[in-house]
């Protein structure tokens, strides 16, 4: 597994923690920026990470702006990406094992240094449980697919 990270300035300093963290676990990772505490705009960011997973099937992606909610936005709205907001253990647990994420979106602004660390070893080493939830993440999966061969108009809200 490699890994595709990237931050705004909000979540630049954390980033550069994660990226300490991810050599000490033997991780190869490619980082997207930003590259200093500069003002930055985060779906750049956030966008180059999302097209690497999702081209690139061996890498999962880490995203840190300042709440992480910007980027999870951005970065599902790129097909084949599963990104997960996560705050806590068992948000990125569960966004592991249920949903089979294969982004984490975290907040720099949000979470001491100590609980992001932990968030990020545990993301990455939490597997798939796959069983019941196989289908479920198919039909997550299938919503790209669905929507974009909707014909305009066909929408029953109206």
């Amino acid at each position: 597994m490699k890994v595709a990270i990237g931050s705004d300035h909000g979540g630049f300093e954390l980033k550069e923690k994660i990226k300490g963290q991810l050599t000490e676990l033997g991780y190869t990772y490619i980082d997207f920026g930003c590259t200093t505490p500069e003002s930055v705009d985060y779906p750049d960011i956030a966008f180059l990470v999302g097209e690497c997973v999702a081209t690139h099937p061996d890498y999962v992606g880490i995203m840190i702006d300042g709440a992480g909610i910007g980027s999870g936005m951005v970065l599902n709205k790129i097909p084949g990406v599963r990104a997960a907001v996560c705050w806590d253990l068992s948000s990125v647990t569960n966004s592991r094992e249920h949903n089979n994420a294969n982004v984490l979106s975290i907040g720099g602004q949000m979470l001491g240094d100590g609980l992001a660390l932990q968030m990020v070893k545990t993301w990455l080493e939490t597997p798939f449980a796959g069983g019941r939830h196989d289908r479920r993440v198919t039909k997550i999966m299938e919503v790209e697919s669905r929507f974009i061969k909707r014909e305009s108009g066909s929408c029953k809200c109206t």
